[in-house]
């Protein structure tokens, strides 16, 4: 497949600027994200083994515990340096979220856990969540990641910076516009719970349910860490704890960094 079209900008930060292999695995607010995104699939997926496209699966950080876990994945990605890197894990190759290049009804199970990240423009998350629709067999199972939409303003507390007038007028912007496109990250969309829920109906899919992925301390972790200081397993364990625990409360959506959606296709 040709190579996809993707934001300059987009492109560089995950040539070069950034590894998702090292920002789930090295940091714990990262560990805490894997092993939540983790533990909300399971209840859904079906039995192993079934078939799994990993749209947009970077590097396959989430490839590898399916196929562990005994599924059959394939992964597409935009960025070569992700496909050539998830090789290693799985049948990769380049490819848009947006136009896939896959038969209807061919998967059991269709993850877009970055796409939305990534695409600004509300056409192109519909248009990305109804291919994960339509290459997904009847009743199949969609899951779908977000940014949540306050992630900006907990995340730069930890920095301990956020009363610069700079930084204020940039979580600002994301706070009201949803984008992000300036420093210290790429461009990018930040959603609500609620939006991501209609996104992922208006794509025709059913028994829509979102989850946060950290919790409400997440950021707790990060304050540790920007101190020079690793969170003990304790912490670590009760932030863990936390985001269980928060789950039945829909007004605590907005305290995680992550959203995760799930529904399913009609049979």
């Amino acid at each position: 497949m040709s190579k996809p079209e993707l934001a300059p900008q987009i492109e560089h930060f995950y040539s070069q600027v950034i590894d998702e292999n090292d920002r789930l695995a090295m940091s714990a607010d990262g560990r805490l994200e894997l092993v939540r995104t983790q533990e909300i699939l399971r209840r859904y997926l079906p039995a192993a083994p079934a078939r799994v496209l990993d749209v947009g699966g970077g590097t396959g950080v989430h490839a590898r515990w399916l196929v562990e876990d005994g599924y059959e994945v394939e992964l597409i990605d935009p960025v070569l340096r992700h496909v050539e890197q998830a090789t290693n894990v799985c049948h990769a190759d380049l490819g848009d979220a947006r136009d896939l290049n896959s038969p209807d009804d061919s998967f059991d199970v269709v993850q877009v856990l970055g796409p939305l990240y990534h695409l600004p423009d509300a056409k192109d998350r519909k248009t990305a969540l109804s291919e994960a629709r339509r290459v997904a067999k009847p009743g199949g199972l969609v899951a779908a990641a977000a940014i949540n939409r306050y992630s900006s303003l907990f995340e730069h507390v930890t920095y301990a910076h956020l009363q610069t007038e700079r930084l204020q007028t940039a979580v600002s912007k994301i706070l009201s516009t949803a984008v992000h496109d300036g420093k210290g990250f790429t461009l990018a969309y930040f959603h609500r719970a609620d939006e991501l829920a209609e996104e992922m109906r208006d794509a025709g899919l059913i028994g829509v349910e979102v989850f946060g992925v950290e919790g409400p301390a997440w950021s707790l972790l990060k304050a540790v860490e920007q101190s020079g200081t690793a969170p003990s397993e304790e912490m670590v364990a009760s932030a863990l704890t936390a985001a269980r625990m928060a789950e039945p409360y829909p007004e605590l959506l907005a305290a995680s960094s992550h959203l995760l959606a799930v529904g399913r296709v009609p049979e």
